[in-house]
């Protein structure tokens, strides 16, 4: 009824009491938070206190004609609107055309604007022409649960104060006080669970407390579980102890009986990710994890037991993975085929499925589109003088290397053998450097003495051939292969502009595969 009556909003409270009791009040208020936090109830107390013919220190009298109109509704003054039925801009016309008449009995005019986030686009458009250049007898009182939702011109012209969840001991105070003025027989421990189970909001309280003084003499802990639904709830504990023991054979057996029983599967991936939350909290602040957590004695200590043999990042997978469920449910037309392949997928050991992330190819691509444009500009060689370079340069200096026995400069093509075993040496380096052994696909070598020459079909080798350790791997794994050190020197036999072509080729591919792969997902 008054202001003081609001719990765990003093921050909002005492500032509007104290531009009540200063006349200072703005012309509009922006109130949001979740539900059940008093947004709506501040507002009928803040449009009765303004109007108020006999205010005491900024909360209303409850006394005057005033107050008691207001109280019953019949105070024309007040009017509150519902924006999740009345959204359209027919209806925020006749609020401005309403606007533009004084007020009958009170000061002010005030419209209380109920879930605002509602409203239409065009709606919108409507209410900010009057409440730029508003009466000065007109005030706005908007509430919303989702701000994100209202236009940034509407939130600016309004002063906005954030709604708090209400602490649980603030509710458990308050749900006993109450108790005591209806005469119910509420205990400690039955305030304190409703309290939890409500989340922050005074309202899912209430009516909990209205639940269960229905169907219980006296309301303890074990009247408030079995009236909201929360006793015999072995079903969620035996799932996650299945998955714990990897035993998906019985994960899915208590899967199909509840489906059998019409449980909404949906539901039953809240309630896991519910109780996954709180081993979670458990593993991470097992001191004051029992204060975050909504849950009967019996089931925290099956929680605790849980946390116990459970590793941190496994359940963090857990959840990840039944969070993308979840969201996959929504839309899947069998959900019971979604939660089972996510059973499936836990008891397994997996991990959530990997995403592929589109950005980090275009990365790539352009990466290699920059390599490829500064080898183009590069100064232009004559054939001959670029493969002395790639003969001589491209190989990397190293204490193993052994002393040539044939003259390389005086060395002709004649001179060379095929290497008949090269392809045994490429198996074998796949398996010591398989990135480098990569580049060197369709490449082939030829001996003359000590002297090996590699001809490869990819420029890319030769700067992976430049690194020390690379050439120290291969020139290993040749000389186990054919059983003879010998001195490497490589080339390319690709031109900058033949790599250009395919370079672009494979971009290309690439792009045209994960459109089509985008395409598929769509």
């Amino acid at each position: 009824m008054t202001f003081d009556d609001v719990i765990s909003q003093q921050q909002t409270t005492e500032t509007l009491k104290n531009q009540i009791t200063g006349k200072k009040t703005a012309h509009a208020y922006l109130f949001t938070g979740s539900r059940g936090t008093g947004k709506t109830t501040c507002a009928r107390i803040l449009a009765k206190a303004v109007n108020c013919r006999c205010m005491k220190d900024g909360n209303p009298c409850l006394e005057c004609d005033i107050c008691r109109d207001a109280d019953t509704g019949a105070l024309t003054d007040i009017i509150e609107i519902d924006a999740a039925s009345n959204n359209g801009v027919d209806d925020i016309r006749d609020l401005r055309d309403g606007a533009v008449y004084m007020p009958e009995r009170g000061k002010y005019k005030v419209y209380i604007i109920d879930e605002v986030h509602m409203l239409s686009q065009s709606a919108f458009n409507a209410l900010l022409k009057i409440m730029e250049e508003p009466p000065a007898y007109v005030k706005f009182i908007l509430a919303t649960t989702e701000i994100h939702k209202v236009p940034a011109t509407i939130a600016s012209r309004c002063q906005r104060y954030d709604f708090r969840r209400i602490k649980p001991e603030d509710i458990a105070s308050r749900l006993s006080y109450i108790a005591e003025q209806e005469d119910i027989n509420l205990t400690g421990d039955g305030a304190d669970l409703i309290a939890r189970l409500a989340d922050g909001g005074m309202r899912d309280a209430v009516s909990l407390l209205d639940q269960c003084s229905a169907c219980a003499d006296v309301i303890n802990a074990e009247a408030v579980s079995a009236s909201a639904g929360i006793a015999g709830r072995d079903y969620l504990y035996s799932i996650l102890e299945a998955v714990e023991d990897s035993d998906a054979s019985k994960a899915l057996s208590i899967t199909g009986e509840l489906y059998d029983m019409s449980k909404d599967l949906t539901r039953l991936c809240d309630e896991i990710i519910t109780q996954l939350r709180n081993i979670m909290l458990l593993k991470v602040s097992p001191e004051t994890a029992e204060n975050l957590i909504a849950c009967l004695p019996d089931e925290l200590d099956r929680l605790k037991a849980l946390s116990g043999k459970t590793e941190l990042d496994a359940v963090m997978n857990r959840l990840t993975l039944l969070q993308e469920c979840r969201e996959r449910m929504q839309r899947a037309m069998n959900k019971r085929v979604e939660f089972e392949m996510a059973l499936i997928t836990m008891c397994s050991g997996g991990n959530r499925r990997e995403s592929i992330d589109n950005s980090e190819i275009y990365d790539k691509i352009k990466r290699l589109e920059e390599k490829i444009s500064h080898a183009a500009s590069q100064p232009k060689m004559t054939p001959a003088k670029k493969e002395r370079e790639e003969l001589t340069a491209s190989n990397p200096v190293t204490e193993a290397d052994p002393t040539p026995t044939v003259d390389l400069k005086k060395l002709r093509p004649e001179d060379l053998r095929p290497c008949t075993r090269w392809d045994e040496v490429l198996e074998e380096f796949r398996n010591v450097c398989p990135a480098v052994a990569g580049s060197l696909d369709g490449s082939s070598a030829a001996t003359a003495g000590n002297v090996i020459f590699i001809t490869s079909q990819n420029r890319f080798f030769i700067t992976l051939f430049k690194v020390r350790e690379n050439a120290l791997a291969l020139g290993e794994t040749i000389n186990r292969v054919l059983g003879q050190k010998y001195l490497i020197r490589a080339r390319c036999a690709t031109t900058v502009d033949q790599q250009k072509s395919m370079a672009e080729q494979l971009i290309k591919k690439a792009i045209d595969s994960n459109i089509e792969t985008a395409v598929d997902n769509s």
